[in-house]
This record gives structure tokens, sequence and C-alpha cells, in this order.
């Protein structure tokens, strides 16, 4: 049986990229354009602020911070927060990118919407490999507003939302980055998947900003359980010391993006059932 909710953290104008690394949990804030990191008091710091958003970030090996820079299309790298850009993706697209996913060969992958956010929908969003010397290429196109974006610990299988289409994609990782054999992970029809992580058992969370909730499906589509938050979920993580806390942060929507508007921002968490 699944715990309480409980907020974490306040005062968020609208929380993304929520990530459990070294043993704590990470969340980008768009509005104040920050990563921040909690503390083991339970207090949140901001450790890096960022060109512009939409903000992603993963951790290389040797321990590197990489963030996306959506607006001014760009991949920051650096520890402590000292980020400078080592690849730039404006020659691919010059609409905002989104996620990123660090492979464990060292490249990584960006995800880009493919069109003005202010214009109609069109199912022209991109997948960028940024090689490590920085050079980035397009390996995917076609898709319906990517979102959230997860490897498999193996480094064979790249996962993304499709936000419009309602789906999670899946492409084989083939010898030099290139992506191959797309086909639908699962179908999650009525659903905005938003952010998304692993869960423990090799299933897929989804956060889903219209229904509110945050959704466990297994490869095929089976729903194997669900949260049902009091706000829009954008981003969700499994963590904890026991790796039972789904994390989520979460915002009115869209009453978030209005940046003179009140901080309705908040990370989430509740304690999940046995091998969630």
């Amino acid at each position: 049986m699944m715990g309480r909710i409980s907020t974490v953290v306040t005062g968020i104008g609208m929380g993304e990229s929520a990530r459990w690394h070294n043993g704590t949990l990470w969340y980008a804030d768009w509005m104040a354009r920050t990563v921040s990191v909690l503390g083991s008091g339970g207090a949140a710091s901001v450790v890096a602020t960022v060109p512009s958003f939409p903000i992603s970030f993963d951790w290389f090996d040797d321990g590197r911070m990489v963030v996306v820079s959506g607006g001014t299309a760009e991949v920051l790298a650096g520890f402590g927060g000292r980020l400078a850009r080592i690849a730039g993706l404006g020659h691919l697209s010059p609409d905002p990118w989104n996620e990123l996913a660090v492979h464990p060969g060292g490249a990584l992958y960006v995800d880009g919407i493919g069109y003005d956010f202010a214009g109609p929908p069109r199912a022209e969003g991109l997948i960028a490999r940024v090689a490590p010397d920085g050079t980035a290429t397009r390996v995917a196109g076609g898709l319906a507003f990517p979102n959230g974006m997860v490897i498999s610990p193996d480094g064979a299988l790249l996962v993304v939302a499709e936000s419009h289409a309602g789906r999670l994609t899946c492409f084989d990782i083939g010898d030099g980055g290139a992506l191959a054999n797309r086909r639908v992970w699962a179908a999650v029809e009525g659903s905005a998947p938003d952010g998304i992580c692993w869960s423990p058992d090799g299933g897929i969370w989804y956060a889903d900003v219209p229904n509110r909730r945050c959704v466990l499906v297994r490869e095929g589509g089976e729903v194997a359980d669900a949260v049902q938050f009091p706000q829009g979920c954008f981003s969700c993580a499994v963590g904890g010391t026991a790796g039972d806390l789904l994390f989520a942060t979460a915002a009115d929507w869209p009453g978030a993006m209005d940046a003179a508007g009140p901080k309705s921002g908040r990370v989430l968490a509740v304690q999940l059932a046995q091998g969630g």
C-alpha cells in the first residue's frame, strides 16, 4: 500500500527534471533558470544557474554535470555548478531544446520540440546526438513533442516520451550512437507523458501534467501503478535510501508559466509499495 503524499520543497516556479543522484534529489526550476539539490537536512540549495529554459541535466562518468540550455540551443558542462559550453545545437534546429540523457559511452542525446512553442503543434520533434568531442548530429525526427528521455543501463536502448502522441517510443542504440528500429515501447492513450524515469523492476514511470498523476507502465503498455497528485506533474524520479520513494515535481498548470504569478511549484514524494 502506498503512503501519503508529502511535500518536500515549496516555492518553486516550475519544477522539472527530477533526478536521484549520489543519494539525494536534484531538480530544475524553469522560471528561476536554476538547478538545485536537496541537502541532508532537507533544505534545497542552488548549484547552477542556466542561461535559459527548457532545462534538463545529467552527469558524465567523470562527475561533471551536463545541462541543456534549451532556449539558447546549447549544451553546458562542468563541476560545482561552473558550466561552460561544450556543444551548440542551433544548426540542427532554432526551436527550443528540451530533455537530455547521457549514454554510458560518453556521448549524450538531446531532444527538441521542432517548432515554436507558441505556434500550432507539429510532429517535427527531433533527437540529436552529441559526441564526446562536441559534434552534434541529428539521429531521429518526426516526433510529436519529444519530452522525457531515458537510456537503459546497458546503453542499448533509448526511450523518449512523445507528449502529443500519448506514447513512449524507443530506439535501439547502434554502433557509433545511431538510433534504429524505432517502435512503440508503450502506448499511453489519454495521457501526455512528460518526464520519465526507470523503475527498479524495468518499468517506466511517467509524469502526466493534464491528468495530475504519475503512472508506472511496463513495456507493451500494461499499467502497473499510478499515483494521483493535487497538481500537474512534470517529472518524476525513484529514489530514497531504500529506492522506495517516488518524487514528483508538480505545479498549477498553465499558471506555472506566468513568471509574475504565484510560485505554485513543489516537489512531492510518496512511498511506493515493494518493487515500485
